[in-house]
């Protein structure tokens, strides 16, 4: 992992613990024409994720994802399906509120996803919906499921 991005991550959490910020967030579970979806691992927490991350101020949410796909995993342009769900996540001592939208994408069956930060991000991948690595996150893993079920999220925690 990346040390720097480490100790970020823990000044940030430490900050949030004592101030308690509302945040806002977007995430894409972006599936491929092959019913592939794209994870990302970043460089300063374990398990895999979908692509994403905080929305600046004055940013939509339509522009945050847009940005955080292509800094994330240089995928441009996409289309945005639909909205799966609103979120709350208070795990990390924060009141974050994210958006998770469903993303198509067309792509050849061997593009490879590739991490456009190498500081951020370690590995990214195209991973077949019914073949999930065993180290996806709790929330990833449920934000899938709601989706392969074909819910549209439960408007609730993260």
């Amino acid at each position: 992992m990346a040390l720097p991005h480490r100790i970020a991550a823990r000044l940030a959490r430490l900050y949030w613990r004592v101030r308690r910020p509302r945040t806002l967030g977007v995430r894409a579970l972006v599936i491929d024409q092959h019913d592939h979806v794209a994870l990302i691992r970043h460089t300063y927490i374990t398990h895999w994720y979908l692509p994403g991350g905080g929305v600046k101020k004055g940013e939509s949410f339509a522009d945050a994802l847009i940005r955080e796909l292509a800094e994330e995993v240089a995928l441009h342009p996409v289309t945005v399906e639909r909205v799966l769900g609103v979120y709350t996540n208070r795990s990390e001592y924060k009141d974050d509120h994210v958006t998770v939208f469903v993303v198509r994408i067309e792509r050849p069956a061997d593009a490879p996803l590739m991490a456009a930060d190498s500081w951020e991000i370690e590995a990214a991948g195209w991973f077949p919906l019914d073949a999930l690595p065993e180290d996806v996150s709790p929330a990833t893993l449920r934000r899938i499921t709601e989706y392969r079920d074909g819910r549209n999220g439960n408007y609730g925690d993260w």
